[in-house]
């Protein structure tokens, strides 16, 4: 790392975060004027200020990357502007290069002691200044880059912990349903008339479908997770892909007595993954169905509202969404909701559906208002090369 040249230095800072800026901290305008020059000609962003107040008031408000600061300054002096930012915890981990012309011993075992990365004499070294400077933004640099890791990987830990959660309550729900109905259909003493075993057979048909919904979406979701589901996207007719998916889907909106439609021409394009399509419209028409009430409506339409864009479209007439609950609906969440008809949502289609989507090149968004119903829409590229 310090047999970086300076040019070197600068390129790999530059990768990691775009045009630093760091803070001058001295009350000499001379000396302001050549820092400045050297920062900026080596592609970082200087600020300036000339005493310790000025430095708070800029750095509380753009929070630079790196501090040059002077020592002997009139009022508050470095280490005492120095000391108050390393109190401040969200100010503390901005590193400081004392540039002084004291050079006691004693003078510069105190400015570290207090916090500072480094420390720099005047008259100063052009090229060793800059290497310095060069040095400790690529150090912090790379600390922003492991605590963003190391909070990714918290994060990954946490939505694993929230899956087995899901696993563990969906799975068991499934499976008590599965285990009482057919128990009880078995039992000759209590079998039911006609209607009734009717009525029983269609709920344990409606349990094995959600199991087997939920087994897809988890293991989907797995493969996504571990890079082993990979995006095979080729040109597909839009209203090949709509058309069977809604089909899928209309026993489902039978049984709640809900209109689903589709409308979309027949020359419409898109450029997808044949099977991240169809999981994506499944979830999201099967969603549309559980969150209407019976005798509602569902309407799937496609557009191409650019050049290259494609808008597919699920609307219902559904119970909406509250706001709030708008920023939670693409992450894995242990809460549960359920359909109007008492169907149990776990969340994790809309979670898989975004990340399926993403790997397509495309967006989700969604537009809801409570009582009135929902509209998710999703826009891929029409073709690889425009």
């Amino acid at each position: 790392m310090f047999a970086l040249t300076p040019s070197e230095s600068i390129d790999k800072i530059n990768k990691m975060k775009k045009n630093p800026t760091v803070l001058i901290v001295d009350d000499n305008q001379g000396n302001l004027s050549v820092l400045g020059s050297i920062v900026a000609e080596n592609g970082h962003i200087p600020g300036f200020a000339t005493s310790g107040t000025e430095a708070f008031a800029y750095i509380k408000e753009k929070l630079p990357d790196l501090i040059l600061l002077d020592i002997m300054m009139p009022g508050m002096d470095g280490f005492e502007v120095c000391r108050r930012l390393k109190q401040d915890a969200t100010l503390a981990e901005i590193p400081i290069i004392f540039l002084t012309a004291k050079t006691e011993k004693d003078d510069i075992i105190a400015g570290l002691e207090l916090g500072a990365v480094d420390y720099v004499t005047k008259p100063f070294n052009q090229k060793e200044l800059i290497t310095r400077v060069n040095t400790h933004l690529e150090l912090q640099a790379a600390k922003k880059e492991l605590r963003e890791a190391l909070a990714a990987k918290e994060e990954a830990l946490a939505t694993k912990d929230k899956l087995f959660s899901i696993i563990g309550h969906d799975l068991s729900d499934i499976f008590y349903g599965l285990q009482g109905f057919t128990q009880l259909l078995m039992d000759e003493e209590t079998q039911p008339d006609v209607n009734a075993r009717e009525d029983n057979l269609q709920i344990l048909k409606q349990a094995v479908t959600d199991g087997y919904d939920l087994l897809t979406n988890l293991l989907n979701w797995s493969r996504s997770q571990t890079g082993r589901m990979q995006a095979n996207p080729t040109t597909l007719v839009l209203q090949d892909s709509i058309y069977h998916n809604v089909e899928l889907q209309r026993d489902k909106a039978d049984c709640k007595n809900i209109d689903i439609l589709a409308v979309v021409d027949d020359n419409i394009l898109v450029f997808a993954d044949v099977n991240m399509l169809d999981t994506i419209l499944r979830n999201l028409i099967s969603n549309a169905i559980k969150f209407t009430q019976a005798s509602g409506t569902v309407r799937v339409t496609a557009e191409q509202i650019e050049d290259n864009l494609v808008e597919i479209s699920v609307a219902d007439t559904g119970i909406g969404i509250k706001p709030e609950n708008i920023d939670k609906l693409f992450r894995v969440n242990i809460a549960h909701n359920y359909g109007t008809a008492g169907e149990k949502g776990n969340g994790l289609g809309l979670v898989l559906c975004k990340e399926l989507v993403e790997q397509c090149g495309g967006t989700i968004g969604v537009e809801s208002e409570v009582e009135k119903g929902s509209r998710f829409y999703v826009r891929l590229n029409v073709n690889s090369e425009l």
